[in-house]
């Protein structure tokens, strides 16, 4: 029966500590997460046994890069596993970064009286600041109102107006 090569020892990483000493551990794994990459490594350390005596171990625990790590000098970290996040979607190229969900009411003639205002998309330069964020049905409410109005500079407009119309608007003879 043939043995099995041992697994090859992970590569040595520089592993900062929160006060600024630096010792050398191993570096596992890669991740990189939405704005920045994340190392697991393990670090030597020192374990009480249930005999009371000491032995070696390895901490093993996430940190940041490149805040909490360098790369030892001449060392290749190509074969460490390393997940990557996955590729945005064609719509997401096409489109770019989707705006947050939600729309807000401002009020006209400061508030006074029934329906004044303008429904906003939640990131809009021109929606108010602090106002309650309105789920899809609160903002066709607010929109059926007499004298509020779709904000024209912002999303609102193009993501409400066709509901409020109805899907059939245009297939009309």
């Amino acid at each position: 029966m043939a043995d099995t090569p041992p697994e090859p020892e992970p590569p040595p990483i520089i592993v900062v500590l929160p006060d600024g000493q630096e010792v050398t551990g191993r570096l596992t794994e890669r991740q990189q997460v939405p704005g920045v990459w994340r190392y697991k490594v393990a670090v030597p350390s020192w374990q009480n046994t249930p005999t009371g005596t000491v032995e070696p171990v390895w901490y093993v625990v996430w940190v940041q890069v490149p805040d909490h790590v360098k790369p030892v000098s001449g060392v290749s970290y190509d074969d460490v596993p390393t997940t990557w996040l996955p590729p945005p979607s064609t719509e997401q190229q096409i489109l770019g970064e989707r705006r947050p969900s939600g729309w807000v009411l401002q009020m006209l003639d400061g508030g006074r009286g029934p329906g004044r205002g303008v429904i906003h998309a939640v990131d809009c330069e021109e929606a108010p600041a602090g106002a309650p964020k309105l789920t899809l049905d609160q903002a066709l409410d607010a929109a059926e109102h007499p004298g509020t109005r779709l904000c024209s500079l912002c999303s609102a407009v193009v993501e409400l107006d066709p509901v409020l119309k109805g899907f059939e608007h245009g297939f009309q003879d």
